[in-house]
């Protein structure tokens, strides 16, 4: 199933092979120089198509992306916790590749429309001002309600994640 942006169409990511994740971890665990480990963290992709995935991965290890949100009903729904300082986690690219590890930095739960001008410019998308940032998420999470048939408000309660990028391959 394909969905369509400004007459783009877009692919919907699949699911992270664990036997690529284990081994993403496993390398970055020799590069650190640490004892192999069996707790593997998760892995994800930004976004929820292949080209947003990879555009934004992209931010991630060679731009300024250092924040995400994400909806509080899309980790509900799925049943995942929620993000908290210390937490780390393996990010794919579009074709759900490990490419970096990030870690929690700082967590703030509160309604979409709440962003301030700093998270903005911290995503590092688009031109990372609050209004085009509010455009963008509203219209990925308008998409992402109705995929939950929900229906989408501005105070949506969200999760202003911050992070730092441990480790990254290209």
């Amino acid at each position: 199933m394909e969905d369509e942006r400004d007459g783009i169409y877009v692919t919907p990511v699949g699911e992270s092979n664990p036997g690529d994740v284990a081994s993403f971890w496993a390398r970055y665990l020799r590069a650190l120089g640490s004892a192999p480990s069996p707790s593997v963290p998760s892995a994800w992709c930004f976004g929820d198509t292949v080209e947003l995935a990879d555009e934004l991965i992209e931010l991630v290890v060679r731009g300024p992306k250092r924040a995400t949100v994400g909806s509080v009903a899309e980790y509900e729904a799925d049943g995942d916790p929620l993000p908290a300082v210390g937490d780390l986690s393996i990010v794919t690219d579009g074709l759900m590749r490990p490419r970096a590890l990030l870690e929690t930095t700082e967590v703030r739960v509160g309604p979409l429309s709440s962003v301030d001008e700093q998270f903005a410019w911290d995503e590092g998308e688009g031109d990372r001002t609050r209004v085009s940032w509010l455009e963008a998420h509203t219209w990925f999470f308008t998409r992402a309600y109705a995929r939950m048939g929900l229906e989408f408000h501005p105070r949506i309660p969200v999760i202003f994640e911050r992070f730092a990028v441990r480790y990254h391959e290209d």
